[in-house]
Order: C-alpha cells, then sequence, then structure tokens
C-alpha cells in the first residue's frame, strides 16, 4: 500500500472519527437540553407549589381576620344594646327610691279624707283641699308612671299582692281579695309595694 492509500485511508478514518464524536456532542447537547428542560420544569412546579402554599396561608389570615372582625362587630352590637336597656331602666326607674318616699304621704291624705267628717259644715271646706291635694298629687306622680294597685274583688295574684290574713266567706269566691288593708304600687311596671290584703277561704 502506498502512501498516498494511507493518507487517504487516515483522512477517511479521521473523518469518521470526527463525524462519531459530532454525534456523541449531538447526544450531549440534546440531554443537557433535556437535563435543563427537566431541572427548569421542577424549580416552577417548586415556585407553583410554594405560591400555593403561601395563597391558602393568606385566605386562611384573611378568614381569621374577617371571623374577627364579624365578631368584634357582634360585641359591639350587644353592649350597644345592653347599654340602651341599662339606660332605658334607669330612666324608668331612676324615680324608684323617691316614689317608694312619697307612698307614706299618699297613704296619709287618703287616711286623712277617710278620717274627716264629711258631714260637718266647718271641716267640708278643708276635706275638700285635702281632697284636691290628694287628686293633684296622684295626677302627678301618675304622669312619671306611678301606679296604684288596688285589689278589692280581685283575684290574689302573689307578684302584686300580699296577704296578709286568709278568712272564710261565703260572700265571696275562693282565693279571691275581700279587702285591701293597704293599698299598693308599681312603677312603670315594676311594683315598689305590694297590695296588704285580705283573702277569701
Amino acid at each position: 500500500m502506498s502512501n498516498e492509500e494511507k493518507k487517504i485511508q487516515e483522512e477517511e478514518l479521521q473523518q469518521q472519527e470526527n463525524a462519531v464524536e459530532s454525534d456523541v456532542e449531538a447526544v450531549g447537547t440534546d440531554a443537557d437540553i433535556e437535563w435543563n428542560e427537566e431541572t427548569e420544569q421542577d424549580e416552577q412546579e417548586a415556585k407553583i407549589a410554594q405560591l400555593e402554599a403561601a395563597l391558602l396561608s393568606s385566605e386562611a389570615k384573611l378568614k381569621d381576620q374577617q371571623e374577627g372582625v364579624l365578631r368584634a362587630k357582634a360585641e359591639v352590637e350587644n353592649m350597644r344594646r345592653r347599654t340602651e336597656q341599662e339606660i332605658d331602666k334607669a330612666r324608668k326607674y331612676a324615680l324608684n327610691k323617691f316614689a317608694e318616699e312619697l307612698l307614706p304621704v299618699i297613704d296619709n291624705l287618703e287616711r286623712a279624707i277617710a278620717a274627716a267628717d264629711s258631714e260637718n259644715e266647718a271641716v267640708k271646706p278643708l276635706l275638700e283641699g285635702v281632697e284636691l291635694t290628694h287628686k293633684t298629687f296622684a295626677d302627678v306622680v301618675a304622669k312619671f308612671g306611678l301606679k296604684e294597685i288596688n285589689p278589692e274583688g280581685e283575684t290574689f295574684n302573689p307578684e302584686f299582692h300580699q296577704a296578709m290574713s286568709i278568712q272564710e266567706s261565703p260572700d265571696h269566691e275562693s282565693n279571691t281579695v275581700m279587702f285591701v288593708m293597704q293599698k299598693g304600687y308599681e312603677l312603670n311596671g315594676r311594683v315598689i309595694r305590694p297590695a296588704m290584703v285580705m283573702v277569701a277561704k
């Protein structure tokens, strides 16, 4: 074999080696590209998972805050309602103690009217004055919610009446108020003094 033939063979071998190397490089490059794509996809999926976790956390915080706001609103509303009720009670019953102190005055005026001799001409003008004073006094206290409890002939009610005695009576039904010893009074629906009564048996 001549030198030229050897040279040609060597060149062909060299070309074949170069082709193989190119193929190997091409395959390597494709693998690198695939590996890089997979790595990028993994990174994106990790970022997506991280963002989803952050979103869930934010939604949970938002829900907690909304519940907290609703609870605070409800609490404020309840407090406002309670305050209004307390103010209303205070307004209604502010005169409670004062009204209790006025009751003996009303009782005394009624006793004076009951004890006076209406037939006596000298006493008549005085009796009229006491009756007028009693009526005016009763009208004024009624404007502020003080109401008389005079249950004669009514059924006995322990919420409004205090039984001082129980007696048999053929003229009255059982558990009926026969006689009122002392009138009771209520202020805006609250009993400040029960009526003292005698109940039929």
